[in-house]
């Protein structure tokens, strides 16, 4: 037993240093020291921008190293204790490398986000679809979903856009604050369909609806949107939650449309005009940029995927509650039978599944 546990702690060392190696842990270690330093200028502070996008990445590239580390110095210590172990004690070393061979795997779905936009923050959108009420219900619950999911991961959740309806949300917009937030998220962009039976009919029949999400990356200082103020309308409105609740006293939302495009964009969770115009332009900036890679199909693909009607025949997951619980991603054919658990944010098979293939290819 303790040569097959010597040769899985050596195998796991191995596979350690090879995601090292693609992550570039020692380039990272540089470019840390160097964010670092520039951190200590306190010019960097007139520019909340520059700086908000600095500390970011400062806070991604420790993160991924860290993590590197710790996995790293856990299986050498590992090795340590089992050359000293006696048979009592091989079966919680056992114990640890496997969880540690999880560790690794996670660390590995990390070396798949190397696209172009995967390190950004993420602009998420839910919009409701066919089924009437239990689609305004569902898009609510996929809210959640996606709220829980990015706490999780300890990420910043801002919801700048919201449209309620009578049994739940019309639409709304998140913008996730995170290391490779995108990155994550975009395989959650499309159709995605609930079937249950429904808590708004007397009939007891199942049903179902659609709710759409798209996902697009929040677009970076070092990319140039050029946006002529002439072709902005600015209009200010009255925040208001469902029902009336949480009315603003003074008109701080803002609605931005871009003339041009027709594009329009919205915040309404900050107290200020100016932070919610700050907030709507920078949403505004990443649906142009996505629009001037439209040219591109294979480009826009990558950033959005194709965009179908949200109703059958076109989503990408089912939920099913009634009569039997089971998510399924008809793209990888990733299945979990505990659907209360994915609702509740553990999103995250789908995603490594979507990811996986995504390598294969």
């Amino acid at each position: 037993m303790k040569e097959e546990i010597l040769k899985k702690q050596k195998e796991l060392l191995d596979q350690i240093e090879k995601i090292g190696e693609y992550l570039r842990v020692n380039e990272k270690r540089e470019k840390i020291k160097k964010l670092q330093e520039q951190t200590s200028d306190p010019n960097l502070w007139s520019d909340q921008n520059k700086a908000r996008v600095l500390l970011q990445e400062l806070k991604m590239l420790e993160k991924t190293v860290k993590e590197w580390e710790d996995a790293r110095n856990r299986i050498e210590d590992a090795g340590t204790l089992l050359e000293m172990a006696g048979e009592k004690d091989l079966a919680d070393i056992k114990g640890e490398i496997e969880v540690l061979g999880q560790r690794i795997s996670s660390l590995e779905v990390e070396t798949l986000l190397s696209g172009p936009y995967d390190a950004n923050n993420a602009i998420l959108t839910i919009n409701a679809g066919a089924g009437g009420t239990d689609a305004q219900d569902w898009a609510q619950i996929l809210l959640r979903m996606y709220t829980r999911w990015s706490e999780s991961k300890e990420y910043r959740v801002e919801m700048p856009e919201i449209s309620y309806a009578d049994a739940g949300l019309k639409s709304a917009t998140l913008l996730i604050t995170g290391p490779y937030a995108y990155g994550y998220l975009k395989c959650e962009n499309g159709v995605h369909r609930l079937v249950r039976i429904s808590p708004f009919s007397s009939e007891g029949k199942r049903h179902t609806s659609f709710a759409s999400v798209e996902v697009i990356p929040e677009i970076t200082e070092d990319i140039n949107v050029e946006i002529d103020p002439n072709d902005l309308r600015v209009d200010t409105y009255r925040a208001s939650g469902p029902g009336g609740q949480h009315v603003n006293k003074t008109d701080s939302a803002i609605r931005i449309t871009h003339e041009p495009t027709g594009i329009v964009t919205q915040c309404q969770s900050e107290r200020s005009q100016h932070a919610n115009r700050d907030t709507a332009m920078r949403i505004l900036k990443a649906k142009l940029y996505e629009l001037m890679l439209e040219q591109h199909k294979e480009k826009i693909d990558e950033l959005r995927g194709s965009k179908k009607a949200i109703e059958w025949g076109s989503q990408i997951r089912s939920y099913v509650f009634q009569p039997y619980t089971m998510v399924k991603d008809h793209r990888t054919s990733a299945e979990v039978g505990n659907v209360e658990g994915v609702i509740d944010g553990d999103i995250d098979p789908f995603i490594e599944a979507f990811l996986k293939q995504g390598k294969k290819e």
